[in-house]
């Protein structure tokens, strides 16, 4: 029995199709057919229905599930049951959002590899929203996003990891000007709404009762600064300190008083505490303390 095709068979029952599945576990969908063909055949039994539009567990097929669950999770403990005090050892599956992953996570993963190089960890990008969804679905053990808003999937835990203020971003050479000048005036970049950072930042335009000129709706944040560079407009955007000084940008304080957005370690409520991430958090604390000015 191949642990792998356990987890592709665990991938369509979330998903909802082969297709969909293979995105996920990194395989075709022919690759797919073949590891539930191999279910199959072991098991003795048809484990999806496949005379409908998209696949259905058979009876047979959820016992296998469950099973199998509980199977996969014996698996994922032996590593770290194996490591002594010192030495971390196991999978985290790590999802982070876009300005993470560009700024402290990778000397975060690079320190945590260096102290305990037994532990893997899978790292996916995506929005704070999405990244929630997966933790509350299971597909992740944990995410570094925004501190969640409301409306946010229940049972979701989190510890703060550093903060970042908003700056309103301009070519250089307006520094005299005000944001709300800027912002009445030149085209507007605005931060995806989609994303819980956009969301702060349209909700204090509406407190401003600004009306903006939009010319872009963007979700990466090097895209924003990009576009500001170039002059096509301004933006709002969270920017870390260590970030912020690298920059040849007018900036400004964004908000009365300036907003900031906390970044935080995303996790289950029943699944907290796991030595894994609190590694990983202490790691992006630990940074982020030594990039402070001072």
């Amino acid at each position: 029995m191949s642990l792998r095709a356990l987890r592709t068979l665990h991938a369509i029952a979330q998903h909802g199709s082969f297709a969909r599945a293979g995105e996920v576990v990194g395989l075709t969908q022919s690759a797919v057919s073949l590891q539930v063909k191999m279910l199959e055949e072991e098991f003795g039994a048809r484990l999806f229905d496949r005379s409908r539009r998209l696949p259905r567990l058979t009876e047979a097929g959820r016992i296998v599930l469950e099973k199998s669950a509980e199977v996969l999770a014996l698996y994922d403990q032996i590593a770290s049951a194996l490591s002594d005090e010192q030495s971390l050892a196991g999978r985290l599956r790590l999802g982070a959002v876009q300005t993470a992953l560009s700024g402290v996570l990778p000397e975060a993963l690079a320190a945590l590899n260096q102290s305990h190089p037994r532990v893997r960890v899978h790292v996916s990008a995506g929005m704070s929203a999405e990244l929630a969804l997966r933790i509350a679905a299971g597909e992740l053990d944990a995410a570094v996003t925004t501190e969640p808003v409301r409306p946010h999937p229940p049972d979701l835990v989190w510890t703060p990891l550093y903060e970042d203020r908003f700056w309103l971003i301009a070519p250089p050479g307006h520094d005299a000007r005000s944001p709300r000048e800027l912002l009445s005036e030149l085209p507007f970049i605005r931060f995806d709404s989609h994303a819980w950072a956009g969301r702060v930042i349209d909700r204090e335009l509406r407190r401003m009762r600004l009306d903006v000129r939009e010319e872009m709706v963007l979700d990466s944040l090097e895209v924003i600064l990009r576009m500001v560079e170039k002059g096509l407009g301004v933006a709002v955007v969270p920017l870390s300190d260590d970030v912020l000084a690298t920059l040849r940008l007018t900036t400004l304080p964004f908000g009365e008083p300036q907003l900031i957005r906390r970044i935080v370690l995303l996790e289950r409520q029943d699944c907290t505490g796991g030595r894994l991430s609190a590694a990983l958090a202490q790691a992006v604390m630990d940074i982020k303390k030594g990039a402070v000015p001072g």
